[in-house]
């Protein structure tokens, strides 16, 4: 299969709808890119282990990520949407690429210490196999398409930097089958949640999701952890550190407003219902359009899955291209 432009491969677990998080880390960014480079968005269902016994919700997430992606403005026209468990390949080639990571390589790898910690915490058991192996399979799907740029959050660079190693290192060992990707990260690489002391996620119930209402959008904004060193409005206030204040860095475009709430909030000459009330018009005039185009493929729902299946069915012949050449590299053909 032929081509003509560099390309993209990223991706979301199906875990949930997306959240604000997502949209500044990786969304905003993947809508730009994909006018410059053939892109893959991976809904990556093997990699939900952690909801092994609760499928159904795997299941309905798959369907949410991509009327998110629609919302936001990827086009199904112009790039691939890609349900991974649909592509077998993704699950060949991580085995083989296993044979290739040294076990105390992936316990190194500081994403994957921190994720296993906290699922250990909150399940009270051992992590599945699956999970201390993901990040292979991770290196399998990025190299899968001979993706050329890996646009992803902070959290995830040492995955980028894994496949990197891993395409050198067999490239090295068996001829030059691989491209060694570059990593890209987002405007904002981190966003805390809305109670300051976390990334945004459904699981700590900090987020607020790109379909929520404006009514819905108001009322978490307004519940916000902001100063907890501010008693009244005349009180001086802290901008450094204070999350309603990132989140107008993030996402209020009148960079002159946010400027006049930081002097204003440092002088104690604005209170914190002021403060917010701006963030709440932002958000949501950011979000009212994603809400619109997401109302319309909901109730369009043959149309996701007519993007799914064309972009997962062109996914398998380029994998299937692939994978013809990693056996023929590995010297597979044992009956030929």
């Amino acid at each position: 299969m032929s081509q003509t432009r560099k390309r993209i491969l990223t991706g979301i677990r199906p875990s949930a709808a997306l959240h604000l998080g997502h949209y500044a880390g990786a969304l905003e960014t993947w809508v730009r890119l994909q006018d410059d480079y053939e892109c893959f968005f991976l809904i990556a269902d093997y990699q939900v282990s952690d909801y092994a016994d609760q499928m159904d919700v795997v299941r309905e997430a798959v369907f949410e990520v991509a009327l998110d992606w629609l919302a936001v403005g990827l086009d199904p026209e112009r790039s691939h949407f890609v349900i991974e468990s649909l592509v077998p390949e993704h699950a060949e080639l991580t085995v083989w690429l296993s044979w290739f990571v040294g076990l105390g390589r992936l316990q190194r790898n500081p994403t994957l210490k921190a994720e296993m910690a906290e699922l250990e915490a909150r399940a009270k058991e051992s992590v599945p196999v699956a999970f201390f192996t993901y990040p292979i399979m991770q290196v399998a799907n990025i190299l899968m398409p001979k993706a050329h740029l890996v646009p992803t959050g902070e959290d995830q660079s040492p995955h980028v930097e894994m496949t990197r190693e891993v395409a050198r290192r067999f490239n090295r060992m068996f001829g030059e089958v691989f491209v060694e990707p570059e990593g890209l990260i987002g405007r904002v690489p981190r966003l805390v949640g809305l109670d300051g002391k976390a990334k945004m996620g459904k699981s700590l119930n900090n987020a607020i999701f790109l379909k929520e209402d404006a009514e819905t959008v108001t009322q978490k904004v307004m519940s916000m952890f902001t100063d907890p060193t501010r008693i009244r409005a005349t009180d001086p206030g802290h901008v450094e550190g204070n999350p309603v204040f990132m989140y107008h860095d993030a996402f209020n475009p009148d960079t002159a407003e946010v400027q006049d709430l930081k002097d204003r909030y440092r002088a104690g000459k604005v209170g914190d219902v002021e403060v917010k009330q701006r963030l709440v018009r932002a958000l949501n005039e950011l979000l009212e359009p994603i809400r619109e185009r997401r109302a319309y493929y909901q109730a369009h729902p043959a149309l996701v899955r007519e993007a799914l299946a064309a972009g997962t069915g062109y996914a398998k012949k380029v994998a299937e291209q692939t994978m013809a050449e990693v056996r023929a590299a590995l010297k597979l053909n044992y009956l030929e």
